[in-house]
């Protein structure tokens, strides 16, 4: 097969990988199977997908379509060549404005689709709770809904044709045909004329579809995906005079790529919704009482009612990002209900909101009822959205399973459902998680199991089967959205009937009569607690670590990414995390993958040190240690942490490279390079020079490198103690860093300078070097050295009325961040109180402003721009905001905030030769524009010294500290 496969690969005009490395990393989706397959594509053309097509015909394998990868129920794992079309698919072909429809590729993110749309006045409804990363292929596979389901329904509703590749390799495009066109489709020799007569002899049969109106879910339950749509089809004409026109558009929705491969997409779209819109975001003690209260919101004309409970709000505590948004939570709520109002003006929204309440009250239903507008209720459907995540993050071995998450019923029935549904879980000691589409009758359940032991694997099954029997007795739908895949089809034939079963069976076969196209999903699936994650009864190794995991190890760690594939939004998304993927597109370099192959290694190596493996180095060769999936992944997986520690095991079993050893040697090379500044500098700035040492040390010839300022801040600030004066208010520490006493002189002189101007007495006390560089490149034994000195000699300083300041977030934010994971048990309580009163030169000046300690009348009157980009680190521990804050202190001062994420420069990441073409791309995606774009007069302004490094080698502009921006502003 391999020699098939090799010359397969020169066949095609995209790639064809094959190695272990690849297979693993597509091994697994956003559930919980796992399974290998034979090869993993990435194709360039409809061509290459007729050539992978022809292949499986030929050598009896198999083609399982997928985009973001972000399936539940294992709908793109399998044992086939996984057909990846997120990178080359993704054009937006055409938009008829006047009718009302857009023509895509499906790897078209959903939310960049609209982003395309909404200049038209349009948009696609349909949102998943992954929209900025979910592309319409796998929306149209799984037949994707969302919150706003109420209103907009799913993706089938708005699909009005497909164009697709058949098994046999020929061309099809599915429609809406009138009685005519149908029958004359039926008429001919090819696969499409077959698929089409004999769909019309099967559903033609009157037992068919008395058969079919019985077994499957009632028409009242909207979210139903359970097997094939033929309850759809049976409605049409020719079946039921009257009825729509034939359109094959609604069994494709929701059949997960088992029938065909879709190249094209036509969609309705439909204007944008109500200018208004407000979030009642109602609290009660219970989920019963909210259930109840969700059958008298849905009365209200409302456009989402979603539930939160209180297993999700307690996660949202300990999740950086999310912390942030649970400011409108009063107490400790059993649930909460989120419920849309789109209204064309605020005033209808409160009329509303508040008749709803009334209603509310009066059954004595809820206790608080917020009503939040603007830019709050983007923070509460971000905070909704990071439900599935959040539900990862939870210590141990003990996870919320995706195994009855997607039930749906009728709205009406769905309090009596939940009591029994929680009436099984209790027989069986479990409790389980409730989120989600309440208002559509469908709510995300996922009891807490271990699926590493054999009884938790057994349980996964039991469940499952229970849960079936009672979504039966209510005419429900076991997939409401999420897609049946291998998590339900085991339960297909007890939802349906047999004789539907097997009707399933048969247009499964008429499609695709060598079962290439994504097979075992909807029919002939294996049972559903087979090929997971973990192997029941799996043992796995203590793992002795040098950073701690509180309440886990380094395996259970990197387990708490579930695949969801947050890392895989776009820069037209926001956010930093995670910026090599924005950069690439490639799987390979996302957040999921490097937690993924991490994990697969620590599972399953055989060798004493299960670190040393050079698969883990490749993948995570190009994360640049940015720190954004330490707040922006809702599982809280923080990969730069997993890196470090991964490369110190690594470098035990392989030696340190010279480069790294280099870098991490930063602040004694710069002391001693110090004592001659001036040499050092001409050597880094002459041609010859220059380059010879860029070519020794590994380092990007298009590079420039940092030089010295001719003095230190510490030789400076001796001098400045001589001249220091006596009145001041408070004593605050500054923490010299390396990277400021030697090459940032001049804002470290600033900062010092700032700080005594407004009255504060500012000591550098004796430290040693911050660590970064060692931390950087996962040198954490010597990095270790500097933690347990500078916790030490600072620890016992620091207090709220004496806190210690940094300029560089990098430096400063590793007291908050790797410190108190590093430092010893001997001195762990003296590095949290170091943690505690350590803040960036921005943190505090906000907190003294606000304190009212700041004299804003010593600071200029003018109109004045700046355009604000943050650094990675401040932007995971700490916030921009208080930096904005503190910008905006002269009046007459502007500042917005670049979008962007990552510089691309991350330390020393952007000189390294082999990484410098991906640093610049991701200074392409939106910082350099944005900078070169701005005004002369227009400030840029940045924290972090490798972010202005990178300003100025890529836009030729030169971005300065906040604090030199603040210093230059003083009368």
């Amino acid at each position: 097969m391999q020699q098939h496969l090799a010359k397969l690969a020169q066949r095609l005009e995209g790639k064809l990988f094959t190695d272990s490395t690849m297979r693993t990393l597509y091994a697994t989706d956003a559930s919980a199977y796992r399974e290998m397959p034979l090869a993993v594509a990435i194709p360039a053309s409809e061509k290459d997908l007729k050539e992978l097509i022809a292949f499986a015909r030929t050598h009896q394998t198999s083609l399982i379509p997928r985009t973001a990868g972000t399936s539940l129920a294992g709908q793109v794992v399998g044992n086939g060549i996984i057909v990846d079309v997120s990178k080359n698919f993704t054009s937006i072909l055409e938009l008829n404005k006047e009718e009302s429809w857009v023509r895509v590729q499906p790897g078209v993110i959903r939310d960049e689709l609209n982003l395309f749309l909404k200049p038209h006045g349009l948009f696609f409804g349909p949102e998943t709770s992954t929209a900025n990363r979910a592309m319409i292929g796998g929306m149209v596979g799984n037949n994707s809904c969302g919150s706003n389901s109420v209103v907009y329904r799913s993706t089938r509703e708005h699909l009005l044709e497909v164009k697709a590749i058949l098994s046999d390799g020929s061309e099809a495009v599915f429609g809406a045909l009138s009685l005519d066109d149908f029958h004359a489709k039926c008429e001919g020799d090819g696969l499409e004329a077959a698929i089409y007569r004999e769909t019309r002899a099967i559903l033609s049969n009157y037992d068919t579809q008395t058969e079919i109106r019985k077994e499957f879910p009632m028409k009242t339950v909207e979210r139903r995906n359970t097997g094939y749509a033929v309850d759809l089809l049976i409605e049409m004409a020719p079946f039921n005079a009257g009825g729509p026109e034939f359109n094959f558009c609604s069994l494709i929705a929701g059949s997960e790529g088992t029938l065909a491969f879709i190249t094209e997409i036509k969609l309705n779209v439909v204007p944008l919704p109500p200018k208004e819109t407000g979030l009642l975001c109602v609290h009660f003690n219970s989920i019963d009482e909210s259930l109840q209260a969700n059958l008298i919101a849905v009365e209200f004309q409302i456009s989402a009612s979603e539930l939160i409970d209180h297993y999700i709000l307690e996660c949202t505590k300990n999740n950086i990002e999310q912390q942030k948004n649970r400011f409108f939570v009063q107490g400790d709520p059993g649930a909460i209900l989120v419920i849309e109002f789109a209204r064309e003006t605020k005033e209808e929204i409160e009329r509303d909101a508040k008749a709803c309440e009334e209603r509310m009250r009066a059954a004595g239903l809820g206790y608080h009822f917020p009503l939040l507008f603007g830019a709050d209720t983007k923070k509460i459907w971000t905070l909704r959205k990071a439900g599935l995540g959040l539900l990862s993050n939870l210590p141990g071995d003990e996870k919320a399973v995706p195994v009855i998450e997607d039930t749906a019923v009728d709205v009406k029935d769905l309090p009596a459902y939940i009591a029994e549904f929680n009436e099984i879980l209790k027989k069986y000691n479990l409790y389980s998680v409730h989120y989600a589409h309440a208002g559509s009758g469908e709510l995300h359940l996922r009891p807490i199991i271990n699926l590493k032991t054999k009884e938790g694997n057994q349980l996964f099954h039991d469940i499952a089967s229970e849960i079936a029997t009672l979504v039966k007795k209510y005419q429900g739908s076991l997939s409401g959205e999420h897609g049946d895949g291998r998590l339900r089809g085991e339960f297909i034939e007890q939802m349906v009937g047999k004789k539907n079963y097997q009707l399933l069976k048969k247009i499964k076969y008429l499609w695709d009569p060598q079962n290439i196209f994504n097979p075992n999903k909807i029919v002939d699936t294996p049972p559903m607690n087979a090929m997971l994650r973990y192997t029941p009864g799996q043992q796995t190794p203590e793992f002795k670590t040098h950073f701690r995991f509180p309440n886990q190890d380094i395996l259970q760690h990197a387990e708490q990414c579930n695949g969801s594939g947050d890392c895989r939004k776009t820069h037209l998304s926001g956010g930093t995390m995670c910026p090599s993927y924005m950069a690439t597109r490639n799987e390979k370099e996302t957040t999921r993958a490097r937690a993924n192959i991490l994990r697969e290694f620590l599972t399953h190596s055989d060798k004493m040190n299960r670190f040393d493996h050079k698969e883990i180095y490749e993948v995570m060769d190009l994360c640049l240690s940015c720190k954004g999936c330490k707040s922006e992944c809702p599982s809280n997986v923080d990969v730069a942490k997993l890196k470090a520690e991964f490369l110190q095991h690594y470098y035990d079993a392989n030696g340190v490279p010279f480069r790294s050893k280099l870098i991490s040697q930063f602040g004694t090379a710069s002391k001693l390079a110090s004592v001659w500044p001036g040499a050092y500098n001409f050597l880094v700035k002459n041609a010859a020079t220059s380059n010879l040492i860029k070519s020794i040390a590994g380092f990007a010839k298009d590079r420039s490198m940092p030089t010295l300022h001719k003095f230190t801040l510490e030789a400076w600030y001796k001098k400045f103690l001589l001249n220091k004066r006596n009145n001041y208010h408070s004593k605050v520490y500054f923490f010299c860093d390396e990277f400021t006493n030697f090459n940032d002189t001049e804002i470290g002189m600033k900062a010092i300078l700032l700080l005594d101007k407004l009255g504060y007495d500012v000591v550098i006390p004796k430290h040693t070097e911050s660590g970064r560089a060692s931390l950087s490149k996962g040198l954490l034994k010597r990095a270790k050295t500097f933690v347990e000195a500078n916790v030490k000699a600072l620890a016992p300083l620091v207090s709220e009325a004496t806190p210690i300041v940094g300029v560089e977030p990098s430096a400063i934010l590793t007291f908050r961040d790797e410190y108190v994971d590093l430092a010893s048990d001997q001195t762990l309580d003296q590095s949290k109180k170091l943690a505690k009163y350590s803040f960036t030169i921005e943190e505090f000046l906000d907190r003294e402003l606000k304190a009212g300690r700041i004299d804003t009348s010593l600071f200029e009157t003018k109109e004045q721009e700046i355009l604000l980009h943050g650094h990675c680190q401040q932007k995971s521990v700490s916030s921009v905001q208080p930096t904005v804050s503190i910008l905006s202190i002269p009046k007459g001062y502007k500042v917005s905030v670049i979008p962007s994420g990552c510089c691309g420069m991350a330390g020393s990441f952007g000189y390294e030769k082999e990484h410098y073409d991906l640093s610049v791309k991701v200074g392409e995606l939106v910082l350099f524009p944005t900078v070169r774009k701005a005004s002369d007069a227009t400030i840029i302004a940045a924290p972090g010294t490798s972010c202005r490094h990178q300003v100025k080698d890529g836009t030729g502009k030169i971005a300065l500290h906040p604090v030199e921006v603040l210093y230059n502003a003083l009368k």
